[in-house]
Formats: C-alpha cells, sequence, structure tokens
C-alpha cells in the first residue's frame, strides 16, 4: 500500500516518486517496488 507523502526510490535507477494519493498498491520500476526512503537524521546542535 502507498502511503501519502512518503517519497519511493527505486534501487535500480535512482528515480525517486513522492506519494500525493494513498493507494492499494505500491510504485513499482524497472520491474521492482520501490523502497519507501527513511528521513535523513537532523544534525545535532550541541
Amino acid at each position: 500500500m502507498s502511503q501519502l507523502g512518503k517519497r519511493y526510490r527505486c534501487e535500480t535507477c535512482g528515480t525517486e516518486v513522492l506519494c500525493t494519493k494513498a493507494g492499494p498498491n505500491t510504485p513499482a520500476c524497472c520491474g521492482k517496488e520501490m523502497k519507501v526512503q527513511e528521513p535523513k537524521p537532523l544534525p545535532s546542535s550541541d
């Protein structure tokens, strides 16, 4: 299931998509399902 507001990335070609509408399927590219990108950690401000 695709999740609204999540960014998906193709591990084969590097294509990225931003989900603007939730749906029952996961985005696919290059014949494989795309993986959800995790948010990058913010640098600490010590």
